[in-house]
């Protein structure tokens, strides 16, 4: 005869396969309540896409975006260039340090009052701070359906044509105006940005660029690349070539995000075939010196004596620009027809751009509005 087993085994035998069994349950009730959990934060926190409205009536306009330090010393330039265009043909916003008002006391020119951004930040040269105020400016030009191009100008960029020739190059292209090619001569690409960027979609080129509507609201729309600018770009401290351990500093890493921002997020949403991967706005960059002295960081800049006609000539010639690290020429175009690569230049001094007014250059103007300096 077979023995029974012990009343008492029993019952724990019992007792144990039903905790087992409730701790299997309550295994997977937290693993579903995790999951759900996970599922609501994501939905809560989607990418920062928003509700465009893209229907208007009227003439299509061009955003002018000014990224500037404080206020616009060559106003009486663009006061000229926008008084000779069409006021339904263009809108203006202006990024200057917070608090900053454009009014009569602080600008010669009407067209600027009232335009600058409340939500302005303060910006430093080479830190991401560039690129939010870059981020911003196109944020709340987005939000006019009738701005169909967006063109990014500090407060040394001229223009070099007249309001009609500038308003019918930039409407008359499908495409955006980005300088952009492959960085292969400085290690800025840091591997850590990977797996959100890619090395291959690392890019480089000038910040001063001009994009057509849907390009704008990807900037506006991005929620990866600021980001991880904000973490892994940033620049190295301004050399100074005289103090030496020149050589030894050259191998931090280094990262301009104004440089490479944008470029990089277009080609990172398969954009890059819808540029002319150019800039419009010319810079005359200084050769001399230790490759990183203080000195090469910046364009040359303009002064009245070389802001003549024969120079302003020189620079719209250029019909073709030669990219070295791809072996590329870029043929300048506007909508498939050749045509001068720049329609804007910087860095223009105060006395550089009342030559280009007193010549005539941007159109008429009017005498006593330019010497009627604020107060």
């Amino acid at each position: 005869m077979m023995k029974r087993r012990p009343a008492s085994s029993s019952l724990r035998h019992r007792l144990f396969l039903f905790g087992l069994k409730l701790v299997i349950l309550l295994s997977a009730f937290l693993c579903l309540f995790a999951l759900l959990r996970l599922h609501s934060l994501y939905k809560l926190q989607p990418a920062r896409h928003r509700r465009y409205i893209h229907h208007f009536e009227g003439s299509p306009k061009i955003a002018f975006l000014f990224l500037v330090r404080e206020n616009l010393p060559l106003d009486f330039l663009w006061h000229s260039f926008f008084q000779n265009g069409d006021v339904a043909n263009f809108s203006i916003y202006v990024h200057s340090k917070p608090g900053f008002v454009f009014d009569k006391s602080t600008t010669r020119s009407t067209f600027f009052y009232g335009r600058q951004l409340r939500n302005s930040i303060r910006v430093a040269w080479g830190e991401p701070s560039m690129i939010e105020a870059e981020t911003l400016l196109f944020e709340a030009a987005i939000d006019n359906p009738a701005n169909q191009r967006f063109v990014l100008l500090s407060d040394s960029c001229v223009p070099l044509y007249n309001f009609s020739y500038v308003y019918s190059y930039l409407m008359s292209s499908p495409r955006s105006f980005v300088d952009s090619f492959v960085d292969v001569k400085e290690l800025r690409y840091n591997p850590k940005m990977s797996p959100g960027i890619p090395e291959a979609k690392w890019r480089k080129g000038s910040q001063w660029i001009a994009l057509i509507r849907r390009h704008a609201e990807v900037v506006v729309d991005d929620d990866v690349v600021l980001s991880l600018f904000k973490k892994f770009c940033k620049r190295r401290p301004l050399l100074d070539s005289s103090k030496g351990n020149v050589s030894l500093k050259q191998i931090e890493h280094n990262c301009i995000p104004d440089e490479h921002f944008v470029q990089t997020l277009l080609t990172l949403r398969g954009l890059e075939d819808e540029l002319e991967r150019r800039t419009l706005t010319y810079s005359l960059w200084n050769q001399s010196g230790v490759k990183m002295d203080t000195k090469s960081w910046h364009p040359v800049t303009f002064n009245y004596a070389n802001a003549g006609q024969l120079q302003i000539n020189k620079i719209k010639d250029i019909k073709h620009i030669d990219y070295k690290s791809e072996n590329r020429t870029e043929l300048c175009r506007t909508n498939s027809s050749l045509a001068p690569c720049f329609v804007f230049a910087r860095k223009f001094s105060h006395g550089a751009a009342m030559r280009l007014l007193i010549d005539g250059v941007v159109g008429t103007y009017d005498l006593d509005a330019l010497f009627d300096t604020p107060k």
